[in-house]
């Protein structure tokens, strides 16, 4: 399974980056978040099964998969900070920005 769409918004007044995820069907058990040098990995499994009766007959459908999603985090994001819900099949991550990103240093050669 792939991830179905993936959004990426920045509130430069609340200094607040949202990335919303579309995972359809899915609980917040089956979904994985992880930070780790500067990316976040969404990651989990599907096991989405549905009986219903058609034409007379019992109709099972089961989706199996697993998905994985990288993304670069913005520079300056406070990662202790990082907060994520999911509602209605739409994960949305929260990124709280530290202030301005810092200005390019230049080093003088010696």
């Amino acid at each position: 399974m792939t991830l179905n769409r993936m959004d990426l918004h920045e509130d430069k007044e609340k200094n607040v980056v949202t990335a919303t995820f579309e995972l359809p069907g899915l609980q917040k058990e089956d979904v994985q978040l992880d930070v780790h040098d500067g990316r976040l990995t969404v990651s989990g499994e599907t096991k989405i099964s549905e009986d219903h009766e058609q034409g007379g007959y019992a109709v099972r459908e089961r989706r199996f998969g697993k998905f994985s999603r990288t993304l670069q985090l913005p520079v300056g994001v406070k990662e202790e900070e990082i907060k994520a819900s999911l509602e209605h099949g739409v994960l949305t991550v929260t990124f709280p920005k530290t202030g301005k990103q810092a200005e390019p240093k230049k080093i003088t050669i010696s």
